[in-house]
């Protein structure tokens, strides 16, 4: 169950086709696409159709809405998992003292939906700007926007780091190159994982094995 509070169902069919068929995503949104592209789209379509993905592109979501409608999935199909898409703009629908304890409450209830209906969950959230002032720009649990509970709640924390926005004359080699930084696992250990950014493609990708040849 994907929750979108930023994007439009179309928008995010868009670049999931982009990302599974390999067509540019600015072929599709301008309709430039050539007799390969279309069949290409047209296979992937026909294979992600009988996906259980479901797509909620309701603005102004709040966390009851959510709960609600994830119960309902539950319910009715095999619910595996669950991404928010991004928790800063959920809205509790109510008057408030302050976002920051907004933010909170929003993580405590994202805390208690994954035990209630035992799936993981995924919620988005943007960074302060604090990692853009650092001149490598690798984030910092710290970087977490509008409030500490989002740290405490989660049992992984996992920030995506791009260096090639913090250079100012990336080389071809630095192009595309990305980092997944694992800086919190409750049940787990720090790490990072390097990926390959593909923005043409909306994806990220696995890093090429490098090979060896004995002369």
């Amino acid at each position: 169950m994907f929750f979108s509070l930023e994007m439009s169902r179309t928008e995010i069919v868009m670049k999931i086709l982009s990302a599974e068929a390999s067509v540019p995503l600015q072929k599709i949104r301008g309709g430039r696409m050539d007799e390969n592209d279309w069949q290409r789209i047209t296979d992937r379509s026909v294979t992600l159709s009988g996906k259980p993905l479901f797509i909620d592109d309701s603005p102004n979501l709040t966390m009851m809405e959510i709960r609600a409608k994830a119960r309902r999935l539950k319910q009715r199909n095999n619910l595996q998992l669950i991404c928010i898409d991004y928790i800063q703009l959920m809205t509790s629908g109510k008057k408030v003292e302050s976002r920051q304890l907004e933010v909170s409450e929003f993580s405590r209830q994202i805390k208690l939906l994954a035990k209630e209906l035992e799936v993981p969950v995924i919620a988005l959230s943007q960074l302060s700007r604090n990692a853009e002032q650092r001149k490598d720009g690798v984030p910092q649990l710290a970087d977490l926007r509008e409030s500490g509970s989002l740290e405490q709640d989660a049992d992984i924390v996992i920030m995506l780091h791009r260096p090639e926005l913090y250079t100012q004359n990336p080389t071809d080699e630095e192009r595309g190159q990305a980092a997944f930084h694992i800086l919190k696992h409750r049940n787990g250990q720090l790490d990072k994982i390097d990926a390959l950014f593909q923005g043409h493609y909306s994806r990220f990708t696995n890093q090429p094995v490098a090979t060896f040849n004995p002369t």
